[in-house]
């Protein structure tokens, strides 16, 4: 199969790439240095807004290396420069679609087609925020999406959590090593979480738990959150709950629109890999949260990157003369 579908370059002339990055974060930026160091010559379009979710996480204490912590966007900007340091090339657009139907594939962006022999999706995940009032400015600032990332920074310290699956009471749970007191937010009296998940945390003496609340808006001052306006949805009536941090754990959406069901992913929209970091289509590749649904975390995203830079290396070895 392999043997009839070998590509010659000098047959398709000069501007067809080694590799295409879509994505940077953690995943691409290492995946980019990767092929780099290999001399793939990669080309990232790392999108509008470069860097992932650590763009929005003031510091990060769990990424080895850094003793004193660091950082999101400075370490995001440190990865991306030790990447183009070795030669990786990045532009910083959005990638509007691919054509993987047929070999070199074709990657559009603002109008303009790149070919490439292989491709490494690193786009990532969204997490899926409330917008409440106030919740663009607290972002970083208190507001949070990843416990076990901020967790710690709120020692003896009240917090909330929003949400009702396995994310939230799991969050709920892990928090309550850190804060004083954790309150769980649902909008429903209904969780979606698993049993064991829920009884973990409502026999938590550290976790509240109150139903059919949901944020109305977010309360601050100049050092940051200090809590929020919480409304009842049966009925309108409001209150307020101090808090200095607040955790959403309401679910991702990960970032394949633009492959648009061209590559295999699972109900939720992650892709699913099929050989080590290779996905259902030859030559097309994947890294980070755009694929894990477990960990979600920046060390993790970074070992996958590597992984499909090394994993495009021995492919195109044995596709592309």
């Amino acid at each position: 199969m392999f043997k009839d579908s070998i590509l010659s370059a000098k047959d398709m002339g000069d501007d067809i790439h080694d590799v295409i990055i879509i994505g940077s974060g953690p995943a691409g930026y290492t995946a980019g240095l990767y092929a780099a160091r290999a001399m793939l010559e990669p080309l990232m379009f790392a999108g509008y807004m470069s860097g992932g979710q650590l763009m929005l996480t003031s510091d990060v204490e769990n990424f080895p290396g850094y003793p004193q912590g660091i950082g999101g966007p400075e370490m995001m900007m440190e990865l991306r420069e030790q990447a183009e340091r070795f030669g990786l090339k990045v532009e910083d657009r959005n990638v509007e679609s691919v054509d993987l139907s047929e070999r070199p594939y074709k990657v559009v962006v603002e109008g303009e087609t790149f070919l490439t022999h292989a491709i490494i999706v690193s786009t990532g995940a969204e997490s899926i925020w409330l917008g409440a009032k106030g919740e663009e400015e607290q972002k970083g600032r208190g507001i949070s999406t990843c416990a076990t990332c901020d967790g710690a920074f709120f020692r003896d310290e009240e917090v909330l959590v929003i949400g009702g699956g396995d994310s939230a009471c799991e969050e709920a749970t892990f928090l309550t090593r850190f804060a004083s007191k954790v309150t769980l937010l649902h909008r429903r009296d209904v969780f979606k979480a698993s049993t064991i998940m829920y009884e973990r945390a409502l026999n938590n003496d550290k976790i509240e738990i109150k139903t059919f609340r949901q944020i109305k808006e977010w309360l601050s001052d100049e050092k940051g959150l200090t809590g929020a306006v919480i409304e009842d949805p049966r009925d309108g009536s409001t209150s307020t709950i101090a808090a200095t941090g607040a955790f959403i754990a309401i679910g991702h959406t990960p970032i394949t629109s633009f492959l648009d069901g061209q590559v295999e992913t699972d109900g939720e929209g992650y892709i699913l890999h099929k050989k080590h970091t290779m996905t259902s289509v030859e030559g097309v590749f994947a890294a980070g949260d755009v694929v894990d649904t477990r960990y979600k975390q920046a060390i993790t995203a970074a070992g996958m990157g590597c992984q499909a830079a090394m994993d495009v290396e021995k492919w195109l070895e044995d596709n592309v003369e």
